[in-house]
């Protein structure tokens, strides 16, 4: 019991989250700051933030429902914390491994978009509504395609766990080739799922302010931020570990290594985008999602299918 209640608290849970989700925030600002010929922060500036939020008082709107308002951003976080303990990291097992653990990942990382959805519902603040609108109608653009593209490795791999298709796919390395289409599907979901340009609809601060967390302050807000930058961590583990089976089961120092290495990866590319590309409309993030990001993810689907097809045979 103990045991497992550090893995929950400590390593590989929140602690360790925490640090390499604002490890995570340092080097993505960095790099976009870079990219746009700025200096950037220094390395303790998203634990500055943190604490910054965290010493300031809590505010609560007079019209707002104060016990789900508050709610929410716990519930955020500890569903993004629980989710890594079923996503195998730098080996081929996860903490907690069952048939059929994907399917609770998926879950786990859909309830911090919805508790953004009800946080700004529950505020009852007119900017904040809207950007909870935003949030809520963007989850059912991108979640569809991420499924179909994790869906597919599971599929190749004939399990829906994700310590199954990392042992799978890291003995036959090869056959992750078949999976680049998805990888590319996988990177632009979560994109959207963590609202960065250019799927930053929700909280578009030249239109809607703050979004969802308008009315959010002090250690509300600190607890939401740290579940973005914990979330971004959590996004790119899952795609490491599904698209991106190499150096798993290597174990030690250098199995820790080349996970951070295939994180810090994912958050270059995610600083990349951010960083070309404008902010869509809400409109044209859904037309985009179901007219190309979705056919993408049926089409590797279908690769996957028809390689275990030719395998069979």
């Amino acid at each position: 019991m103990a045991h497992a209640l550090a893995e929950i608290l400590i390593f590989p849970g929140f602690l360790f989250l925490g640090v390499l989700g604002m490890a995570a925030e340092f080097v993505d600002r960095k790099l976009y700051a870079r990219f746009q010929n700025r200096q950037g922060p220094p390395w303790y500036q998203p634990l500055a933030d943190f604490i910054k939020l965290a010493a300031k008082e809590e505010i609560i709107p007079a019209e707002a429902a104060a016990p789900f308002f508050k709610l929410m951003p716990v519930v955020a976080l500890a569903a993004v914390v629980t989710s890594v303990l079923y996503i195998p990291l730098w080996s081929t097992q996860a903490v907690f491994a069952f048939e059929g653990d994907l399917i609770v990942v998926i879950y786990l990382l859909t309830i911090p978009t919805l508790t953004f959805f009800l946080g700004g519902w529950f505020s009852t603040s007119l900017f904040a509504t809207i950007g909870a609108v935003r949030t809520l109608t963007q989850l059912f653009a991108y979640e569809v395609p991420l499924f179909l593209a994790l869906l597919s490795p599971a599929v190749l791999a004939g399990t829906w766990s994700l310590s199954g298709m990392a042992t799978f796919f890291s003995g036959h390395w090869w056959l992750s080739l078949l999976n680049v289409l998805g990888l590319v599907v996988a990177l632009t979901a979560l994109q959207g799922k963590l609202e960065r340009v250019p799927f930053d609809i929700p909280e578009a601060e030249t239109e809607v302010v703050g979004g969802a967390f308008t009315e959010y302050n002090g250690p509300l807000l600190a607890l939401y931020r740290i579940t973005i930058d914990i979330e971004l961590v959590v996004g790119a583990s899952l795609i490491a570990a599904v698209f991106l089976p190499f150096g798993l089961g290597v174990g030690g120092v250098f199995g820790f290594l080349i996970y951070v290495l295939k994180v810090l990866g994912v958050v270059f590319l995610s600083a990349l985008a951010r960083s070309v590309m404008a902010r869509l409309r809400i409109e044209q993030m859904i037309d985009f999602c179901w007219k190309w990001v979705a056919p993408a993810a049926l089409l590797q689907l279908l690769i996957c299918i028809l390689a275990l097809g030719v395998m069979a045979a």
